[in-house]
């Protein structure tokens, strides 16, 4: 079990990047969370096996075909746990 947090810039909101997010991490069976920030970045939390963690991290350099990234900081945390992934 490995858990990141991501900090998505970019034009990231207003493009279904958090429901895209969340399709994706299932696929992918990790758990976590994704939500907007006030300064119009994104933030995820994923946590699961190393592989499917690891595939979510490379989706958010991305994201939907939309949403235009410019920039994407990975920070490594303990895990907590995390077995559903939700929109807040």
């Amino acid at each position: 079990m490995v858990r990141r947090r991501v900090l998505v810039s970019g034009r990231v909101q207003g493009v279904y990047f958090r429901d895209t997010c969340r399709r994706a991490a299932v696929v992918a069976g990790v758990g976590g969370w994704v939500r907007n920030l006030a300064d119009g970045r994104v933030e995820a939390v994923f946590e699961g096996p190393g592989a499917g963690v690891d595939r979510m991290v490379d989706w958010v350099g991305h994201g939907p075909d939309s949403a235009v990234v410019t920039a994407v900081a990975v920070h490594e945390e303990p895990p907590e746990g995390l077995t559903v992934f939700t929109i807040r």
